[in-house]
């Protein structure tokens, strides 16, 4: 059954081979590598193409110019071992569907066992080549077809007991040249390993099943000795309660037992209900915090902006406001007639007036940036606090924890190093000079002594636990 969906590269190929003549069926097949080196490795898309590849008889098509004569396929060596790394990669990872017998138990051993020959075939021709190029040229071809072999080994395990069998692989084990034995004794090596790889991943297998079941018969054990115990305890209870007591007895029991299943049932549901609830509690929580901070700043910026926004004067009036408006201030003045003001004292006031405008609002901004400063100054504060109380002891300090009791504030290194200079006298004093001090009364230091860097300690001596 033909697939839905088929690429129409395939497509094209497919027909181009049924229409051609035999012996330009090899260079046509070709192009089938380009389509399989330009698809991502891995993906939907490559394994897609395989099962097209499969379907439409190309594999077995590059099978078929395979176990032809090698002088007959145009091209020589060059389209053969081509062809090879083109058979191998459609044939690893490939989904053959409802013809998975006949490709798993004749395709497959064919490919392989076509590949020994071909190496037997190049392993001929090498021994027999005079000039170097040339046998350069073929040991070329005999390492892409043992490469070819190996990918084929890798996504295909069963096939090695095949290939360790074959006749044509004895042969090329009995091979003389130095080259051509190194070469095939690191297909075998590789071969081994990949067998090795096999076995260990049975043999963990097995081991896993073996201690599933071990697991199962100690719970099966578990289980019967725990209800072994329970009947022993019911029959020493029945033993010790009162016949009349007995059915009263067993209600208890059953009460306890159905509270002990609720108790157990509910937390369990619980647990599950939070393990679900958790991430979108966490999103919730994260999406109020950004919300939170978007909308500060928003409100902020309206401030500043509402702040320094430019004068835009007043909208436009239409004739009837402005009659309106005159009519009103005419009236105002008709009923408040005031002392008469010179052109010069009215400048004056309008001046006077304008320079308190201005003062006010330069006030204004100043107290908004000094109130800036001591908000972020009581932030820096709470932070070197907060990193204070978390903080270990100097002397349990490791790495970079020592520069957690560093400020870069002068004051306070000032007042750290004065509490330290403090301690160290006290405790360097002799006993003599301590009598009669208390624990509150405080030790004078020269000024000369304060000059401080900036990043010194907050206080002096251990910080306690």
């Amino acid at each position: 059954m033909k697939p839905t969906g088929t690429d129409p590269r395939i497509l094209s190929i497919a027909a181009e081979v049924a229409k051609s003549p035999e012996q330009n069926v090899p260079v046509i097949l070709l192009k089938l590598k380009e389509i399989i080196n330009i698809t991502p490795l891995g993906s939907s898309e490559l394994k897609k193409i395989k099962q097209d590849i499969y379907c439409y008889d190309l594999i077995q098509y590059c099978l078929l110019v395979l176990s032809q004569d090698c002088s007959r396929i145009q091209g020589g060596w060059t389209t053969i071992s081509q062809l090879t790394q083109i058979l191998s990669h459609c044939c690893v990872g490939l989904e053959p569907g409802e013809d998975a017998e006949e490709f798993y138990n004749e395709l497959l051993p064919s490919a392989a066992e076509n590949f020994l020959f071909l190496g037997r075939q190049l392993q001929t021709c090498f021994i027999n080549a005079v000039k170097a190029e040339e046998k350069d040229e073929l040991l070329h071809f005999f390492q892409i077809v043992t490469d070819s072999l190996f990918w084929l080994l890798g996504g295909h395990v069963e096939l090695i007991q095949n290939v360790l069998q074959s006749d044509n692989f004895l042969h090329l084990l009995q091979a003389d040249n130095v080259q051509i034995g190194s070469a095939v004794m690191m297909m075998l090596q590789n071969i081994l390993q990949i067998n090795r790889s096999k076995r260990t991943k049975m043999f963990l297998e097995i081991n896993r099943q073996k201690e599933e079941e071990d697991l199962k018969l100690r719970l099966q054990l578990q289980r019967q000795r725990a209800m072994r115990l329970s009947r022993e305890l019911r029959l020493s209870m029945l033993e010790i309660v009162h016949p009349g007591q007995v059915e009263k007895h067993y209600r208890e029991m059953e009460e306890k037992s159905a509270l002990i299943i609720q108790k157990h049932w509910r937390g369990y549901r619980e647990r599950k209900n939070f393990h679900q609830q958790r991430q979108s509690l966490t999103e919730y929580k994260a999406a109020v915090t950004l919300q939170r901070a978007a909308l500060k700043f928003l409100a902020k910026c309206h401030k500043k902006k509402k702040l320094f926004a430019p004068w835009r004067g007043l909208q436009e009036l239409t004739d009837a406001r402005r009659i309106e408006l005159k009519q009103q201030v005419d009236d105002y003045v008709r009923r408040h007639l005031g002392s008469p003001m010179s052109d010069v004292v009215s400048r004056e006031l309008h001046a006077q007036a304008q320079e308190r405008l201005q003062h006010y609002f330069m006030g204004r901004a100043m107290e908004e940036r000094a109130q800036q400063h001591r908000e972020a100054l009581m932030a820096q504060i709470s932070t070197n606090v907060e990193q204070l109380m978390k903080a270990p002891s100097l002397k349990e300090a490791e790495g970079k924890e020592p520069e957690l009791f560093l400020s870069r504030s002068r004051p306070v290194a000032a007042k750290a190093k004065q509490a330290h200079l403090t301690t160290l006298k006290h405790i360097q004093a002799p006993w003599w000079k301590k009598l009669g001090e208390e624990s509150g009364d405080e030790i004078d230091v020269p000024k000369d002594e304060l000059s401080v860097e900036l990043e010194t300690l907050f206080i002096g001596g251990t910080k306690p636990p």
